[in-house]
C-alpha cells in the first residue's frame, strides 16, 4: 500500500509539475493561445502524462510497462463501444442543449458562428473563404466533422489520447484499484480535471470563461471518468480508453455546427447540457453492470482486473 501511494504521489507532484512549468513558460514568453504554437505546445502537453508513468515505473521501479499499464492491442466489441459512444454521447448532448433557453437547432453552417464559440479571432476574409468552401462541400458540415471525427478518434486523436491515457487509465488507475471503481475514478478525475488549468486559464473549451471554465473542466473530467475508466476495464486495455478519449475530442464540435444560441458554459458535451447526458451514461453503466454484464466489474475491482 506504502509503494502504491508513494508511486501514484510521485507521478501527480511530476506530472503537474512539468505541465505546469511547461505551460507557464510558453505564456511568460509571449505564446498565445489558438496559434500553430500553442497547438504544438498542447499536444506535447498530452504525452507529459505518458512520459512521467513510464519514467516511473520502468526507470525509478524498474517494472514492466505493457501488462501493468494495460497496452493490450487485442481487439474486442468494447473497442467499437469505444468508438462509437462518443457520437451517441455528442449527439445526446445537442437533443439536451436544444431544450434550453434561447438556443436552437440549425442547418445553416455558418462558420463564424463556430469561430466565435471556439474563442477564435479570425480575420472576416477567412472567414469568409471558409464559408464559401464549405457552402461547396457535397454533405452538410455535420457528417464531414462526423466522419472525419470517427477517423480521427481511432488513428491521431487515438494517439494523442493514449499520451494522456497512459497516465490516467494505465499507471494511475492500477495504484489506485484498491479505493474502488467510483473512489478511484473520482480521485482520477479530480486530478486529471486539475492539471488541464493552465490552458483552462487560456480559455479552452470554455472562450471568454476561464475561471468558471476550469470548474466546468474538473467537473467535465469527473463525469467523463467513470465512463473511461469503465472501458479501459471491460476493455482490458487502456487502447480503448484512448479510443473513447481520442473520438469524443474530434467530434466534441459536432454541437458548434447545428446549434444556434447558448454559450460555452450551457450547450454541447463541454457543458451543462453535456453533463445530463453523462450523468445518465454513468446511471446506464450501474444498471449494466449490475444486470446485464456476465461479469462486474463496478463493485469486484481487484488488482488482476486494474493491470
Amino acid at each position: 500500500m506504502k509503494k502504491r501511494l508513494n508511486k501514484a504521489a510521485l507521478f501527480i507532484a511530476l506530472t503537474l509539475l512539468v505541465s505546469w512549468s511547461m505551460a507557464i513558460l510558453f505564456f511568460a514568453f509571449g505564446g498565445k493561445w489558438m496559434t500553430n504554437a500553442s497547438f504544438v505546445m498542447a499536444v506535447i502537453y498530452m504525452f507529459i502524462p505518458m512520459l512521467i508513468a513510464v519514467i516511473i515505473q520502468k526507470v525509478i521501479y524498474k517494472e514492466p510497462i505493457k501488462q501493468p499499464l494495460g497496452i493490450s492491442f487485442k481487439l474486442n466489441r468494447w473497442f467499437v463501444i469505444a468508438w462509437l459512444l462518443p457520437v451517441i454521447m455528442v449527439i445526446a448532448a445537442i437533443g439536451v442543449s436544444i431544450t434550453l433557453p434561447g438556443v436552437e437547432f440549425t442547418t445553416d453552417t455558418e462558420v463564424a458562428r463556430v469561430f466565435e464559440h471556439l474563442g477564435s479571432s479570425v480575420p472576416a476574409e477567412h472567414v469568409q473563404k471558409m464559408q464559401n468552401q464549405m457552402d461547396s462541400l457535397p454533405l452538410h458540415l455535420f457528417w464531414f466533422v462526423l466522419l472525419q471525427g470517427l477517423i480521427a478518434g481511432i488513428t491521431i486523436n487515438a494517439v494523442a489520447g493514449f499520451g494522456e491515457e497512459l497516465g490516467w487509465r494505465g499507471f494511475l488507475q492500477k495504484e489506485f484499484s484498491y479505493m474502488g471503481f467510483w473512489k478511484s475514478s473520482v480521485v482520477i478525475g479530480l486530478i486529471w480535471g486539475i492539471w488541464h488549468a493552465p490552458i483552462m486559464l487560456q480559455g479552452h473549451n470554455y472562450p471568454g470563461h476561464p475561471v468558471a471554465g476550469l470548474f466546468m473542466m474538473i467537473i467535465l473530467c469527473v463525469l467523463l471518468s467513470p465512463i473511461f475508466s469503465y472501458v479501459r476495464l471491460r476493455a482490458n486495455s487502456v487502447i480503448a480508453a484512448a479510443v473513447i478519449h481520442g473520438t469524443l475530442n474530434a467530434v466534441g464540435v459536432l454541437p458548434l455546427v447545428v446549434i444556434k444560441g447558448g454559450n460555452s458554459l450551457t450547450v454541447g458535451i463541454t457543458g451543462l447540457a453535456g453533463f445530463v447526458v453523462l450523468i445518465c451514461v454513468n446511471i446506464g453503466l450501474v444498471v449494466y453492470d449490475r444486470f446485464f454484464a456476465k461479469e462486474p466489474v463496478i463493485l469486484t475491482i481487484s488488482d488482476e482486473r486494474a493491470v
